[in-house]
């Protein structure tokens, strides 16, 4: 009987020590939950924890004045178990610990403990802007005007859609102006569209449509004009500028409506040459050893018409020693005098050749059936080849690296 009392002795002692146990952790647990997940009932009492995160607070605003302006990223204390191991700079996360806990005074690293919360890192606002749009405010010096328009495409009416939308930073030939705008589509020059004319503004908002009926094979062969006018007090007309724009490398659909703005060039008002003009542009990189020629457009080119369906196109060949070396040509353009290339060719030329290349800007017209015919021609190099223009023009693309240099020629009949 005295060895049954000790075991029940000894058994009801050990489930009284478990029981005392396991009362032990659940206060505990309750206990430590409450401190981690205080709720606030009254918004304006601060807990021990808000009085913390307060002074930390406080801190971070105390460092805006060396630091740059950032908004902290912070873990919420629901993900403390997580594995956040090397997020940056090689940096670790603090270890869990009593979450009320005040962190040490000294410097600290961006992670760090706010109320329960681990800030990780900051966000700079400034990397999530948009792009600051420099169309409206960005103008280069000679400026006479930047024009914005749009253009859409609709497949099944075969209609193209042009809104003009305004033009900005005038220079008119009087101290008032009053603007308007004609619209080509190219080649056809005999017809235009025109704006409403704006009263007394440099900066005169259009936003106006206009339809032309183009089918869809030749919508890539034509180039849109636009032309800017000024009305004076005696009712007449003065060009401001003009803007030529191919349609060529558009992507146009319905569904894409493009938003472009191009600066205002100023028309060339001499009369074309006998066989016509030519306008390039030149650039040679010295770094790269390339010399690159932009074609841009042609006027007044006496145009064979035996046959209605003509190509004009321009092929630009480069000489070393009067020796052909390469050559490259643009698209034809069907049936115009004016056409409008916009087309780029790049030639790889060592500086030291400078001195004994040339370019040669062959403007040739195809008749199908029949041999191709030479409209004009114009070389453009050194001194040994060229004088007058076309050497001034070579040597002010040597004396500006890397800069396009824009000249009008006139074309030559000779071979």
């Amino acid at each position: 009987e005295q060895v049954v009392a000790v075991a029940g002795g000894i058994i009801g002692g050990i489930l009284l020590f478990v029981l005392l146990g396991i009362t032990a952790y659940l206060l505990w647990n309750k206990f430590c939950r409450l401190f981690s997940y205080e709720k606030l009932i009254n918004p304006v009492k601060t807990t021990h924890e808000n009085a913390i995160f307060q002074d930390q607070a406080n801190s971070e605003i105390q460092l805006k004045s060396t630091r740059s302006r950032s908004v902290p990223f912070i873990i919420p204390p629901t993900l403390h178990g997580r594995d956040w191991i090397h997020l940056t700079h090689e940096e670790q996360v603090q270890e869990d610990r009593d979450p009320y806990m005040t962190p040490q005074s000294g410097p600290r690293s961006s992670f760090h403990s706010l109320a329960g919360a681990y800030v990780v890192g900051t966000i700079n606002p400034d990397l999530y802007k948009s792009p600051e749009d420099k169309s409206e405010t960005d103008f280069p010096d000679g400026n006479i005007g930047r024009l914005w328009f749009s253009i859409e495409y609709e497949q099944e009416s075969e209609r193209l859609l042009v809104c003009l939308i305004k033009v900005r930073k005038l220079q008119p030939p009087a101290d008032s102006c009053s603007p308007f705008v004609k619209i080509y589509l190219l080649p056809d020059e005999r017809s235009y569209l025109q704006s409403k004319t704006k009263r007394k503004t440099l900066n005169p908002q259009f936003d106006e449509n206009f339809v032309f009926q183009v089918s869809s094979k030749m919508l890539l062969q034509r180039t849109l004009k636009f032309l800017v006018y000024h009305v004076d007090k005696q009712k007449k007309h003065h060009l401001l500028g003009q803007v030529i724009f191919p349609l060529k490398n558009e992507a146009l659909t319905e569904d894409n409506k493009l938003v472009i703005w191009r600066d205002l060039e100023k028309e060339n008002l001499e009369p074309p040459s006998e066989h016509g003009d030519l306008q390039f542009s030149l650039s040679y990189n010295d770094y790269l050893g390339r010399l690159t020629v932009v074609v841009l457009r042609a006027r007044g080119l006496k145009l064979h018409e035996e046959s209605p369906a003509v190509g004009v196109y321009v092929k630009v060949s480069l000489m070393n020693h009067n020796k052909f070396i390469k050559s490259k040509k643009t698209a034809a353009l069907l049936g115009t005098p004016n056409p409008v290339y916009n087309e780029t060719f790049s030639f790889k030329a060592d500086q030291t050749e400078l001195d004994t290349a040339s370019l040669s800007l062959s403007v040739l017209q195809s008749i199908k059936g029949e041999k191709t015919l030479l409209l004009g021609r114009v070389v453009v190099g050194p001194f040994m080849y060229t004088c007058g223009k076309e050497l001034e023009h070579w040597n002010e693309m040597i004396s500006k690296p890397k800069e396009l240099v824009k000249r009008w020629h006139s074309l030559c009949h000779s071979t």
